[in-house]
């Protein structure tokens, strides 16, 4: 039978690196897809891209100028010009074919593929056209502005590593090497549930005993963060059978639900998870975010999030982000900058319990925040991070 701690308590409170132990070893394996460039900004790599092509496949100018034998040009000064006849000229996309002899040159533009028989390219600053009369006014080495075949990337070259997220830049780099799709990881999509007859949709003002959903825009915003589909609907009143009808309709990959989650008469939550499928955890070792439960039905990960605000947002970062994370293919630690510092006083805490502390930091110095009802969302917004 589906344990009922309505109205009773926690009997025990599982240890938070049990659960995180847990979450980590199940077997999440994510989805890949081919998508075109356009869509593919911001997803996950699923596989190494390897070029099968020197990119650029051609000998190519870095400048504009004249394609040239670096020695001609040996000796060459402003106030002792040296010339040379011109024979062609190469552009971008339609190349000189033609021989280019000793004591000959090639008119070029950056980009243009270099003449075979050509080592060197003078920069315009440095020449004068008159007809087909070069006068060269300074000396180019061999090699001097030429970009090798294979400059910016060799044939068998890993451009892209697995495990990658793909910036504009990363894009551009597999167009070159001639791809138009890639093989990504497919963003995991993440149910929202709040629950709660109290509860007035975003947008609406505070008032009598009605409190707006804060809980749905801020996990809307992590799942996002998260690499994250967030899908969300209407708030869903107390009251077994809507909360029943919510679970067994839910759409997803992950479900988040807000609210309903702890020992009160109306948080059916708990037990309905483990009716519908396993309620693995439910009570924490950990403060704020007592009241957490996580279970699965059928394939799909299940969070019981409370729904006091700060308890909410500490569980979700705890728990339900590594899950989000992994899927979407991301590393599934926390995407926080960390830094050390000194205690400005004590904080006491339970043995074997883990605190969510709100802080703020300055020169060093780590002040816990006074307030820490799970309730006070303001405190997020006043701390500089948490310990």
């Amino acid at each position: 039978m589906p344990r009922d701690v309505r109205m009773r308590g926690f009997k025990e409170r599982a240890d938070v690196d049990d659960v995180v132990r847990w979450l980590d070893a199940r077997e999440l394996k994510p989805t890949v897809r081919r998508l075109p460039l356009a869509e593919a900004e911001g997803r996950v790599l699923s596989e190494d891209l390897v070029s099968q092509v020197n990119v650029p496949p051609f000998r190519r100018a870095a400048m504009d100028g004249w394609a040239v034998h670096g020695e001609d040009t040996f000796g060459a000064a402003a106030s002792d010009p040296l010339t040379l006849a011109i024979v062609g000229e190469s552009m971008p996309g339609k190349p000189y074919k033609g021989p280019v002899a000793k004591g000959q040159a090639v008119r070029i533009m950056t980009g243009a593929e270099v003449p075979d028989d050509a080592d060197a390219v003078l920069r315009a600053e440095e020449g004068s056209e008159d007809g087909d009369v070069l006068s060269v006014r300074a000396a180019v080495p061999p090699q001097k502005h030429v970009a090798r075949v294979g400059e910016d990337i060799d044939e068998g070259e890993r451009v892209l590593a697995t495990g990658r997220r793909l910036r504009p830049q990363d894009l551009g780099v597999a167009a070159s090497i001639g791809h138009g799709e890639l093989p990504v990881i497919v963003r995991p999509r993440v149910a929202i549930l709040a629950t709660g007859d109290e509860l007035l949709p975003p947008g609406a003002r505070p008032g009598g005993s009605k409190i707006v959903d804060s809980n749905t825009p801020m996990l809307t915003a992590l799942v996002l963060r998260d690499h994250g589909i967030p899908l969300t609907g209407p708030i869903i009143r107390d009251g077994e059978a809507n909360i029943r009808e919510a679970l067994e309709d839910v759409q997803g990959d992950v479900v988040l639900v807000s609210g309903g989650s702890s020992v009160g008469k109306e948080d059916h939550a708990p037990r309905l998870v483990e009716e519908l499928g396993e309620l693995v955890f439910h009570g924490l070792a950990m403060r704020p975010a007592a009241p957490t439960g996580i279970g699965v039905i059928g394939r799909r990960v299940v969070f019981l999030l409370p729904g006091n605000p700060v308890s909410c947002l500490s569980a979700y970062d705890w728990f339900a982000a590594r899950v989000i994370r992994r899927m979407g293919g991301l590393d599934p630690a926390w995407p926080y900058a960390k830094t050390r510092g000194t205690l400005a006083r004590k904080v006491s805490s339970v043995l074997g319990r883990v605190d969510y502390v709100r802080v703020t930091l300055e020169d060093g110095v780590v002040t816990p925040l006074m307030t820490r009802g799970a309730s006070i969302l303001s405190s997020t917004v006043k701390a500089d991070g948490f310990l």
